[in-house]
């Protein structure tokens, strides 16, 4: 069983000025970053606004996604509260032939590891040829994984539950199980992540650190000496100044600007923010220019 490692972008989507979602080019975006460097991508993530797309703009997603050139490549996150839905959306991707899966706890209702393990216990005997990764984020679900409760889920799936999205980064220096992916959420936790055995990253900043993410990866797996890390680190850190979402989108607006179409309540960077992010990574040698060169 290939194990989920390497350097994934939680892909941005691309949406029309009315909103809708931009198929074309939102597999194309994801086309992009992996030529970028990325190993892979996480489709309907958070970054990629998952929680706000309707179920039937996903399904055509998904389908024009299992035609791209780099269909082994991408996870796809769920980004619905329902177990029904999840499940149903579930089969759809697996009848396309994608096997990987993104899922987060459903957001709003207050619950425990009792609860957790209750919700992918159903999720896997409903699917049982899919492989999950656990997304451990309490900012967006209100639920924080324990060690236990991930130890006790790969116990009782060890063929479905293969690695986890640590972005509470409580996880990724102390949870060791073997043949399992630990990916943090951040660049910044890249190197350290990879010196403590985890396998790689998966972050919304990597829709524009693909190329730097990936040298550092290689430079690590390579046992090259560290070149690149403290830019990649900086770059992260300015993004992180704002809200990241908003941050791409304004960042990337200057190369096209239905970047700058967003589901509500997302929104923009305020003119002012967008100036003193770019700013700040123009003086780290960081431009939409550079991107291109990469």
């Amino acid at each position: 069983m290939n194990k989920i490692k390497g350097i994934y972008a939680a892909s941005m989507s691309i949406f029309n000025s009315d909103l809708s979602l931009n198929i074309e080019k939102t597999v194309s975006h994801a086309e992009k970053i992996i030529d970028q460097g990325c190993h892979g991508v996480a489709i309907f993530g958070s970054t990629g606004q998952a929680q706000l797309i309707s179920i039937s703009e996903k399904i055509s997603l998904l389908n024009q996604l299992s035609k791209s050139k780099y269909k082994d490549r991408y996870l796809i996150g769920t980004g619905l509260n329902s177990l029904n839905e999840t499940i149903n959306l579930m089969s759809v991707a697996l009848s396309l032939n994608f096997n990987d899966f993104l899922i987060m706890p459903p957001a709003y209702y207050k619950y425990g590891d009792k609860e957790v393990i209750e919700f992918y216990s159903r999720v896997v005997e409903a699917m049982p040829n899919s492989r999950i990764i656990l997304y451990n984020f309490e900012k967006l679900c209100g639920y924080k994984f324990s060690i236990a409760c991930v130890e006790e889920l790969v116990k009782k799936f060890p063929k479905q539950i293969i690695g986890v999205k640590d972005s509470s980064y409580n996880l990724y220096e102390h949870l060791k199980i073997d043949n399992f992916s630990v990916l943090p959420g951040s660049e910044s936790k890249l190197l350290k992540g990879l010196e403590v055995g985890c396998a790689g990253i998966i972050t919304a900043t990597c829709n524009v650190t693909a190329s730097l993410s990936r040298k550092v990866y290689d430079d690590f797996i390579e046992k090259n000496e560290q070149t690149t890390n403290e830019i990649l680190c900086n770059i992260r850190n300015t993004f992180e100044k704002f809200n990241l979402i908003s941050g791409l989108h304004s960042f990337m607006s200057d190369e096209d600007k239905i970047y700058k179409n967003v589901l509500p309540p997302v929104s923009l960077l305020s003119e002012e923010d967008k100036i003193q992010l770019v700013e700040e990574l123009n003086k780290l040698n960081f431009t939409l220019g550079s991107l291109k060169a990469a």
